[in-house]
């Protein structure tokens, strides 16, 4: 089959062999491969595949299900754990999704790795509850245009952070108030305090330890951070004494790394409490725009660009 390979930091197309499936495995026909920061990291060698699996980039893909024979023709958009840059992908039966009806092998590929991180860190995590006060950090990429769908009707103040550019992309997907990226360091307590009167109860934080003391700050009593990335450093200084006097509770997390049961949990959770959002259009992928695989280089550029609101997808 053909996929993506790796040579000198570049990707272009090869062939490469079949996947070998395991017990309770499905082979799946790639039509479209969903682009993550995590894949930039990967290409560059800093975010290597969990032991066992395959070298070839890719975490979440849409396509119709070969093997085996009695779901043959199935739609399904999955997670994966590496392997979906390519035309055929093995796929754990207990992390694919049906696709929602009406929606394109290219918006279903743009779901799982976006959705599921958000509600692994917001609902199962993070104890999301109706009427807190959340901050969404990188609020316009694809985790944050999902955390904010999440977010929409719970939190009645619901900050995202962001380019000035994308405020107005934020607003649409829930945001109640914006702050710039910049401006988060030095005001983002002065921000959460003057929407909500209070401090945040809970804030999600894709972008690092530069971060990481204005989170403690914005944070009020008994206030959560997920913290799910390191894009900004990976070392920060951390505010002892109003961890202690806030009670605070600060949370890291990865989802690729989790356990194939751990992952069939979030998939089956996810599948029960938020995938029939999607038929009623309550929840919307948000797809930036779409490549070629043979472009995958050019989507990876524009991801890296900052020059995306939501997601990037191949079409394989």
């Amino acid at each position: 089959m053909r996929a993506i390979v790796v040579k000198s930091g570049r990707m272009e197309l090869a062939e490469i062999p079949d996947p070998q499936l395991r017990e309770g495995d499905l082979l799946v026909r790639v039509r479209a491969a969903g682009v993550n920061r995590a894949d930039l990291l990967q290409r560059v060698g800093k975010y290597p595949p969990p032991p066992g699996e395959p070298d070839t980039i890719g975490l979440e893909i849409a396509g119709e299900v070969l093997e085996p024979a009695a779901r043959r023709g199935e739609r399904v958009m999955a997670l994966l754990a590496g392997g979906g840059y390519a035309e055929k992908a093995r796929v754990p039966a207990a992390q694919a999704m049906a696709i929602p009806d009406g929606f394109s092998f290219e918006q279903a590929a743009a779901i799982p790795e976006a959705f599921l991180t958000a509600w692994l860190n917001l609902a199962m995590l993070g104890g999301l509850k109706a009427g807190e006060v959340v901050v969404v950090h990188a609020a316009a990429s694809g985790v944050g245009s999902a955390a904010l769908q999440l977010c929409r009707g719970l939190a009645p103040v619901l900050l995202a952070t962001a380019s000035p550019s994308k405020h107005e992309a934020c607003r649409a997907l829930g945001a109640t108030h914006v702050l710039a990226r910049d401006d988060v360091p030095l005001r983002l307590a002065e921000a959460v305090q003057a929407a909500a009167g209070r401090g945040a109860d809970l804030i999600f934080d894709m972008v690092g330890a530069s971060y990481l003391e204005a989170n403690i700050a914005a944070l009020g009593l008994h206030g959560r951070l997920c913290c799910i990335s390191t894009m900004a450093g990976a070392r920060g200084t951390l505010d002892l004494a109003a961890l202690l006097h806030k009670r605070l509770t600060v949370m890291g997390s990865t989802l690729r790394t989790r356990s194939a049961a751990q992952k069939a949990k979030l998939v089956r959770d996810f599948t029960a409490r938020a995938l029939p959002r999607f038929s009623s259009g309550e929840l919307q992928p948000v797809l930036d725009k779409t490549w070629p695989l043979t472009e995958a280089q050019a989507a990876h550029d524009a991801l890296q660009a900052n020059a995306v609101v939501g997601k990037v997808v191949l079409v394989v």
